[in-house]
């Protein structure tokens, strides 16, 4: 049994899709961009934190081959042809996501179903739990408290001076806030950013199909745990 777990947020505990679906169109909208991305195209732009969506979104307007969009934002790859953004065109985007985001991040977004009772059943027998997300912040926390009422022991989200996922600064400084060992953790996301947040932080990863990747995928990643309920979770970490 692991004495800790440790949790991506969107796509692992919480469906936020259609909300992250709705800012990243009205920013792109805002901006003069493309901005009728549906949800099956979406959920490919996050994982990576917003910079990373937003970059993806503007390459796939340029017509970026979609088989390769999960390179954009990995650290691993390097990208052999100039990709269609300006840093500055994307910080303009940022700056009108963030704050509608942060405002409208909560109008559809719930928990997966048996994301509650699994957390639950981990409390009660002693694992603490936390999250670890390339998601800003101040969602994070806002999130966390208004569908989980305070019941993870802690919470971090992508903030200015800490390295986001898959570098291991995150998680490395959630372990220390939960006064554990490494050895003692397990890390659990949906995505390859999770996949590679894990080994980078030297601690095994559960992966999870219900969210923006599909099992397939997470396969072709190399997971080597992947869960399809919440209850199969619960059980892997406590065996």
């Amino acid at each position: 049994m692991y004495s800790a777990a440790i949790f991506d947020m969107d796509g692992t505990i919480l469906d936020t899709l259609d909300d992250l679906r709705a800012a990243i169109n009205y920013a792109l909208e805002q901006t003069g961009h493309r901005h009728n991305y549906s949800n099956d195209i979406v959920r490919r732009f996050f994982g990576s934190g917003v910079t990373v969506a937003i970059q993806r979104a503007l390459a796939t307007e340029s017509g970026f081959d979609l088989d390769r969009l999960e390179d954009i934002g990995d650290p691993d790859v390097t990208m052999k042809h100039p990709l269609p953004w300006n840093d500055e065109e994307v910080a303009r985007i940022q700056s009108i996501y963030k704050p509608y985001y942060d405002s409208h991040c909560d109008i559809h977004t719930g928990p997966y179903k048996g994301i509650n009772e699994m957390i639950a059943s981990l409390k009660k027998a002693g694992v603490k739990t936390a999250v670890v997300s390339n998601k800003p912040d101040s969602a994070v926390q806002s999130l966390c408290n208004v569908h989980f009422n305070g019941i993870f022991d802690f919470a971090l989200g992508e903030k200015e001076g800490i390295r986001r996922k898959p570098a291991p600064d995150m998680v490395e400084t959630c372990i220390k806030a939960l006064e554990v060992h490494p050895e003692d953790c397990v890390y659990i996301g949906d995505s390859e950013v999770d996949i590679a947040t894990a080994k980078s932080s030297n601690i095994p990863c559960i992966s999870v199909d219900w969210g923006f990747r599909s099992h397939d995928y997470l396969t072709s990643r190399s997971a080597d745990c992947i869960a399809a309920t919440a209850d199969e979770v619960a059980t892997f970490i406590l065996e």
